[in-house]
């Protein structure tokens, strides 16, 4: 899975599995891993303004993560 950086507070790359559907989010905590995630939620974390706000709220708050590392 290619992890591409995000320039955003707490955030450092992501990736995304469009076969598996799932993401993964290196933060400044660890790296998760979300299953059953749209490619729809990916292309707006990676085209947000505000990449951070919009993982907490959508991402974060909506799906169980499994911790990666």
């Amino acid at each position: 899975m290619e992890m591409k950086r995000i320039n955003a507070a707490g955030l450092k790359a992501a990736g995304y599995d469009e076969r598996d559907r799932k993401l993964v989010v290196e933060t400044a905590t660890g790296t998760f891993e979300y299953s059953n995630i749209s490619p729809e939620v990916y292309r707006r974390l990676m085209s947000s303004p505000t990449p951070g706000s919009y993982y907490r709220e959508a991402i974060e708050e909506e799906f169980t993560p499994r911790r990666l590392k």
